[in-house]
């Protein structure tokens, strides 16, 4: 509590600071913080503190601000400093990360931002905007220290005190070839360790774990996982070290494909969102929701063939609500194992088949269970036995239709190159309507003089 209260404090301090223009004892509180803090202390201001907090800071102050900002607010802040100040954060910052910010801006901003821009980092950064978004080209950086095979532990030693304080990480020298291909890496303990005169060659690991530039940046993430990485070199088809990805980036990307994967999930343009214009949410949610509308009309337009059968035994329609939504949360159920099983690598063909089979058991179990409770509670309820048991017989069918279906729709999809967090949890409950739906009137049609 003690701390939270002193934290408050702080933070009004700094606020009344800006007011009165004390620039030094600003600049001494604001530079104590954490950057995180320093960022959400930023994210709170006005616009005219802003201002004011862009003429206090020098550029790599500010680089430092900005580098911890979500993305979707770093566009309002870039295109409202003095153009000049905002090229010289830009160079400041890390390079993948300026990357990420001008990704944001529109195509002339770019173009202007560079154009003030000093040489360097303007090469830089366009080196890696070129690469097609999401792929593990967009996501690199090039801050990286790499070497020569011939070098000795001294040599690289003392390159590394000259390069360390602009590198993205230290903790992993890449090695190359004298044709500047990736040939071995060296963590900065066996450099640390080894006699200064030892060969680089001889202490390198050849086993380099690497990634094509052109990778996908969910298979990066899995990569990273599944190698328990802290960076993963990029590469071009002739094995040649174009940059290096580090975590703090793949924590990034984590973050978006799980936001992505759900919006896909929820059927939503965009779960993370902050627009406060109802009309534009309404704009993003609309195109799955119409979809959606005419899948709908579909089971209405399945309904009404047949009202014979709803005429001669109108009790029936009381259930449709119970054998449509147990379909729907059995499918949507089975739908999140497999896209969660297909988004972390968990299915070669083998253990794909065991899904399918696993979830037709699964189906078949949830299936007799519900079924073996509700014939008696209808027939308790409704004193008709025989409907009790077409109730339960269409329960046990259409779980185990929609179990299969949630994990087969995922799988199909993939095949086809299409991603499986595009079978979204809505658009599986409306195909489960409808099977549902054609099950359950099919046999109440069949067996309607048991129900008379």
């Amino acid at each position: 509590m003690t701390n939270q209260m002193e934290t408050t404090v702080e933070e009004i301090d700094i606020q009344e600071l800006i007011a009165e223009g004390n620039l030094e004892r600003f600049r001494e509180l604001f530079l104590e913080m954490h950057p995180y803090d320093q960022a959400m202390f930023f994210l709170e201001q006005e616009k005219s503190e802003r201002m004011t907090i862009y003429a206090y800071l020098s550029p790599k102050e500010m680089s430092v601000v900005m580098e911890n900002i979500d993305l979707e607010h770093t566009e309002q802040f870039i295109t409202e400093m003095d153009p000049h100040f905002a090229t010289m954060v830009f160079a400041e910052m890390a390079v993948d990360d300026a990357v990420d910010i001008l990704k944001e801006l529109t195509i002339d901003e770019v173009a202007s931002f560079l154009a003030l821009m000093e040489e360097e980092p303007a090469i830089q950064i366009k080196e890696l905007l070129h690469y097609e978004e999401k792929t593990a080209g967009s996501i690199m950086t090039t801050e990286y220290i790499s070497i020569l095979e011939t070098q000795t532990v001294g040599d690289t030693l003392s390159f590394m005190k000259e390069k360390a304080p602009n590198a993205e990480t230290i903790y992993y020298t890449y090695v190359l070839d004298e044709q500047k291909r990736l040939v071995g890496v060296l963590s900065l303990r066996d450099l640390i360790i080894s006699d200064e005169n030892q060969i680089i060659k001889a202490l390198m690991s050849e086993n380099v774990v690497s990634v094509s530039v052109g990778k996908d940046q969910e298979d990066v993430a899995q990569m990273m996982r599944d190698y328990d990485l802290l960076a993963l070199p990029v590469v071009d088809f002739q094995n040649h070290l174009l940059g290096i990805i580090t975590v703090d980036d793949i924590l990034d990307v984590m973050d978006e494909e799980a936001s992505d994967d759900y919006s896909k999930f929820a059927a939503i343009a965009d779960v993370d969102s902050r627009d406060t214009n109802p009309f534009q949410s309404a704009k993003k949610r609309l195109p799955w929701l119409i979809i959606l509308l005419f899948l709908g009309m579909i089971t209405a337009s399945l309904i009404s063939g047949f009202e014979d059968t709803l005429e001669e035994v109108p009790i029936v329609a009381i259930f449709i609500p119970l054998i449509a939504g147990m379909a729907g949360n059995a499918g949507t159920q089975s739908l999140a194992v497999a896209v969660r099983g297909l988004a972390v690598g968990n299915y070669g063909k083998e253990n794909r088949f065991k899904l399918i089979v696993r979830e037709i058991a699964t189906g078949l179990l949830v299936g007799a269970s519900t079924a073996i409770v509700v014939i008696p509670l209808i027939y308790v309820w409704k004193g008709n036995v025989f409907l009790g048991v077409l109730v339960g017989v269409a329960l046990l069918t259409t779980l185990t239709v929609a179990t299969l279906s949630g994990a087969l729709i995922p799988l199909l999809m993939e095949r086809l190159k299409i991603d499986p967090a595009v079978a979204s949890g809505p658009f599986i409950t409306t195909l489960n309507d409808i099977t549902s739906v054609l099950i359950y009137f099919g046999l109440a049609t069949v067996f309607i003089t048991m129900l008379l």
